[in-house]
């Protein structure tokens, strides 16, 4: 059996506030194959995009990372130093980041911010950091490619933008990418598009990925692994399949109630909803934290919830062991 190329074990996030110690993350772990596409999915706030941020060691010095294995191609991240970070970052992995106008650099060009990681990580010159960005613009679909290497980030469409970042990202030819929300800003048509070119390239070059996303359509169409977030834990987690034909944690099945499904939704028939807030994570956490929001909870969810599997993997993190609480 082939390794994983990416490890995560017990990974947490904490961070310093004014009124205690947030737990951001609490107690990740996944792996990921190459070829492989896993998508984290959840509310705003879960610690999707923070969880890509301790992969990839941005996370800002006030924030405390912890893991019993963060794992990459045999490298141990947890103890890489910044500068042995870099070697890795927009190299052997890329991140693409949801918002590409606030990401580019508006006082650069674009040929400037793709030759970039090229000539920092590659012995090449000039020239042929030109000619790799203008045959990576090409392949993500951007016309007239050689020309937009004079233009600035505020003369591109977003959909161009989000191409760049994208052709960016790919420019050392990364083993890992990572894309957080990557078309969030962009309207359907565009967004079909960005995910059809992500699962294009990454077939190509056999790139595992990493897609964070709120969006149960998207995960849908281009997932082999799903890790469902709800504050700061991944309550369940198995194929896709499994997540969508028999999803075994509430808040999972919540989830899916809230989106229409092709043939079965009629026109102006009312979607679900999950009532409530998430909890504050600040000081201890005990117990399900979606307890509060659940309509099948019971006195257990109070307590230490413990990890139940069923066969192939699937894992979700509810005292209902075999689903059968959960509502349908």
């Amino acid at each position: 059996m082939n390794a994983p190329l990416l490890s995560v074990r017990d990974l947490t996030i904490d961070i310093q506030i004014a009124q205690g110690t947030l737990h951001a993350v609490r107690g990740i772990g996944f792996d990921l194959k190459r070829g492989e596409t896993l998508c984290i999915v959840g509310e705003s706030g879960s610690g999707k995009s923070l969880t890509s941020l301790a992969i990839m060691g941005l996370l800002s010095k006030k924030f405390k990372r912890d893991a019993a294995r963060l794992d990459f191609a045999g490298i141990d991240l947890m103890s890489r130093k910044q500068r042995e970070m870099r070697d890795l970052r927009g190299n052997r992995i890329a991140m693409i980041f949801q918002e590409p106008m606030t990401s580019l650099n508006p006082a650069y060009t674009i040929g400037d911010q793709l030759a970039e990681a090229y000539l920092l990580h590659n012995k090449a010159s000039k020239a042929e950091a030109r000619a790799r960005a203008v045959e990576l613009l090409g392949r993500v679909g951007i016309t007239a490619a050689e020309s937009r290497l004079t233009q600035y980030p505020h003369q591109l469409s977003g959909g161009l933008r989000q191409r760049v970042m994208i052709a960016m990202a790919l420019m050392c030819s990364p083993e890992l990418i990572i894309a957080d929300e990557p078309t969030t800003a962009l309207d359907v048509t565009i967004q079909a598009q960005i995910l059809r070119l992500l699962a294009d390239l990454q077939r190509e070059m056999n790139m595992a990925m990493i897609l964070v996303t709120h969006d149960l359509g998207v995960v849908a169409r281009i997932a082999d692994k799903v890790a469902v977030m709800y504050a700061g834990e991944v309550v369940e987690q198995g194929t896709a399949r499994e997540i969508f034909e028999h999803p075994r944690h509430p808040y999972t099945r919540g989830l899916l109630r809230c989106i229409p499904v092709p043939g079965k939704t009629k026109p102006g028939e009312h979607l679900g909803s999950i009532p409530g807030i998430v909890p504050s994570l600040v000081g201890r956490v005990e117990g399900c934290a979606f307890r509060d929001r659940c309509d099948v909870s019971e006195a257990a969810c109070a307590a230490a919830i413990p990890e139940r599997r069923l066969e192939s993997g699937h894992v979700w993190r509810c005292v209902h062991a075999s689903g059968e609480g959960a509502s349908a």
